[in-house]
């Protein structure tokens, strides 16, 4: 592993299936999508079977609530264990290139490992990597659990960075044609294709990193986003997977802890996560809202009631005669009014605020949901990625559903900056299918 202090990553010995290897059954989606479907993973194993799968080694976060976990955590410990044993894995020292094809776009990333010492989640962080959107403190146990101790670590961690004049990444891209190409194959369930480059060339290399630290330089961060004073430099913003890299911060924070020689330990594997970094301003990285389901309401209550009597007359609610005309309401910009589209087994509307109190949508929306949920208003509340499940599971009885607008991605980190995390689940990078699969590894124990 080569350290990049100035950029605060460094490049990783990267391990991939050996040849013959079926890609196609390897890479599984992140663990976080396709959480109300269970229909989807169980096609998924049937799908891989017997073959090796980043499936044995990942917790889709569907089976979190299952009577046993610690006898999965066991299964992944031991189908880590398999893999590393059988020879399974071919190292790579360097970036990886990655080209996602899906939808009819190609979004370009660079594979990496991202050295946590600049990494904090916690509220009001100015540190160099930061979470663009709160943190649920009591989802990082569960996941320390799997990742504490395990001997591998496979990311479906994107993260972003600001880079307008594509200055990191393109020129790796104009270079495609002299990389070594490690993969190229089609993804499972229609997701699209995938294929991955060694950057190996250490001008290359070099040329990425020093791109990278001339973004952390505080002058052209200042003249960037316009400040008229120094503020503390955000080079990295959390895109996908910040409760999974903030599961290997704690462990690491634990590690550090722990050691006795304080020196040796900032040597160990666990000060890194592996990542994929992508653009804010690559075409193909479209900004999905993320929207609500809330699942058996309690007799006699209603989310809508707690909204309405919150803003008063400056709530609106008016029905629509289908979901495309809902949809069409809620993604048209209106000055001075945000809008949230419902969906319910009695039909759908359109819920207009007035006045709000945040600035999102999706803020003024959680902030009646959570004490809604807290007050036992609902049995559960889940966070589902395109309009299609959202529709399905707010019309079945005793559900609602809340269709959200998407945020504008060019302003995600100018809002960060200057006010912080964004409410949680507020975007989400594409369409569940078009998320990052897992299929990088790297040694960690």
């Amino acid at each position: 592993m080569r350290a990049y202090e100035s950029a605060g990553v460094a490049a990783a010995d990267v391990l991939l299936p050996k040849a013959g290897t079926d890609l196609s059954k390897w890479a599984v989606v992140a663990c976080d999508q396709y959480t109300s479907e269970p229909a989807y993973w169980d096609k998924v194993k049937a799908y891989v079977g017997d073959a090796p799968s980043t499936l044995a080694i990942i917790y889709p976060e569907i089976f979190l609530d299952e009577k046993d976990p610690e006898a999965r955590i066991r299964s992944i410990r031991q189908a880590m264990s398999s893999y590393l044993s059988q020879g399974l894995f071919v190292a790579h020292e360097g970036l990886v290139y990655v080209e996602r094809h899906a939808a009819g776009k190609t979004r370009c990333g660079l594979v990496l490992a991202l050295d946590l010492e600049h990494y904090d989640y916690s509220k009001g962080s100015i540190s160099l990597v930061r979470a663009t959107e709160g943190t649920i403190l009591e989802r990082i146990p569960p996941r320390v659990k799997i990742r504490q101790g395990a001997p591998l670590e496979s990311p479906h961690i994107m993260v972003l960075i600001d880079d307008p004049e594509g200055r990191v990444i393109d020129p790796v891209r104009s270079r495609k044609a002299a990389l070594e190409r490690l993969y190229h194959f089609d993804l499972m369930m229609d997701s699209g294709h995938l294929d991955g480059y060694l950057v190996s060339d250490r001008a290359i290399e070099t040329g990425v990193m020093d791109a990278l630290a001339a973004l952390r330089d505080p002058a052209t961060f200042r003249g960037k986003y316009g400040f008229d004073r120094e503020r503390p430099v955000l080079l990295y913003a959390m895109g996908d997977g910040n409760h999974s890299l903030a599961t290997a911060k704690a462990i690491w924070e634990s590690t550090k802890q722990a050691a006795t020689d304080k020196r040796a330990v900032m040597e160990a594997p666990t000060r890194y996560a592996l990542v994929e970094i992508v653009n804010v301003h690559d075409p193909a990285l479209v900004f999905e809202p993320i929207h609500r389901v809330l699942f058996e309401l309690a007799p006699g209550r209603d989310p809508l009631d707690d909204l309405a009597k919150h803003y008063g007359e400056r709530y609106k609610l008016e029905a629509c005669a289908s979901l495309a005309a809902m949809k069409a309401r809620v993604d048209a910009p209106a000055a001075g009014v945000q809008r949230i589209g419902v969906i319910r087994s009695t039909g759908h509307g359109v819920v207009e605020l007035r006045g709000a109190d945040t600035n999102l949508p999706v803020g003024s929306l959680q902030a009646i949901l959570d004490p809604f949920l807290k007050s036992k208003g609902a049995a559960r509340i889940d966070y589902v990625h395109g309009t299609e499940p959202v529709d399905s599971l707010g019309r079945k009885p005793r559900n609602i559903g809340f269709y959200l607008p998407a945020m504008d991605k060019h302003e995600l980190f100018r809002s960060v900056i200057i006010d912080g995390a964004l409410p949680r689940k507020t975007f989400s990078m594409g369409e569940a299918f078009e998320k990052r699969f897992y299929m990088e590894c790297r040694r960690i124990g």
